[in-house]
């Protein structure tokens, strides 16, 4: 029997419930720890990054109008989906991260552990957020939370799996939809992750994916008015420059802190609003 060519991948973005290639037609290799061909996969342009943003848009008042019972459920689908994989994300991380089999099985837990922990928290949210407040009158008054809206994540860039379902996960859990860039060097754990919300039932556009270029999609996520929070956890050096774009458009965002816990509220509590409801006690 002769001996097959391999068969060589590229990895989509993620965007609006499908798997595109980049409108501009560009990809990049990405290279195994020891420097060795390991995948393609697709380098987001800035129209990608603006077509994502009108995905989540669109997506986000059918995602937040789900009970949060539900949101739960497709989130604990999710980290099924995940649990199932298990095996090829432990390959990714040994590869590309060049984890050993211990700590790759490790971190895959981890990040499995993540998703069900906020799959735990939709509906959880308004009584740890919300409240009923004290009024001097014949009135109900409650404080309710609701999401920001779009969210851009840019995930960090040497933890491409643990790190990226820390950044995703809080902001879908409260309601937002969101458009994610991950680690550019390290982009196909990810993107392996991102591939599985096709049968999770996840509704298309509540997450989007895309590998690219804090460079080059960080300023315009940064300056964009239809985009409502930044989650800055992968930016690095660039992360300065971007607060201070994103003021001009008065979005949230969130930094770590150091020697900040992953599951922080503050991660939960960013990227969500406070509404105030009157009713009247009574007929």
């Amino acid at each position: 029997m002769s001996e097959r060519l391999d068969v060589r991948k590229t990895y989509k973005l993620l965007i609006n419930g499908a798997f595109p290639r980049s409108e501009s037609g560009r990809s990049y290799e990405v290279v195994t720890a020891d420097g060795a061909f390991w995948a393609n996969t697709s380098l987001a342009s800035r129209k990608d990054l603006r077509d994502a943003v009108v995905a989540a848009r669109a997506a986000q008042p059918k995602w937040w109008g789900a009970t949060a019972y539900n949101r739960g459920q497709v989130l604990y689908r999710w980290a099924e989906m995940a649990e199932g994989r298990r095996d090829e994300l432990v390959t990714h991380l040994v590869a590309v991260q060049g984890l050993d089999e211990a700590r790759a099985q490790a971190d895959v837990s981890r990040a499995i552990d993540r998703i069900v922990w906020y799959a735990g928290w939709t509906d959880k949210l308004a009584q740890v957020l919300g409240g009923a407040n004290p009024v001097a009158g014949p009135y109900f008054n409650f404080s309710l939370p609701t999401p920001s809206g779009v969210v851009a994540v840019f995930a960090p860039q040497d933890d491409p799996l643990v790190g990226f379902v820390d950044a995703v996960a809080p902001a879908l859990c409260a309601g937002n939809t969101v458009v994610a860039i991950s680690s550019y060097l390290l982009p196909t754990p990810a993107m392996v992750l991102a591939e599985m919300t096709a049968t999770a039932d996840v509704p298309a556009g509540v997450l989007n994916v895309l590998s690219g270029r804090v460079d080059e999609l960080g300023v315009v996520a940064a300056g964009h008015e239809d985009i409502d929070g930044l989650d800055l956890s992968g930016a690095g050096e660039r992360g300065d420059e971007l607060s201070r774009v994103a003021a001009s458009s008065i979005k949230r965002v969130f930094r770590p802190h150091p020697n900040e816990e992953p599951t922080s509220l503050r991660r939960l509590r960013t990227f969500v609003e406070t509404s105030t409801v009157w009713h009247t006690i009574g007929q």
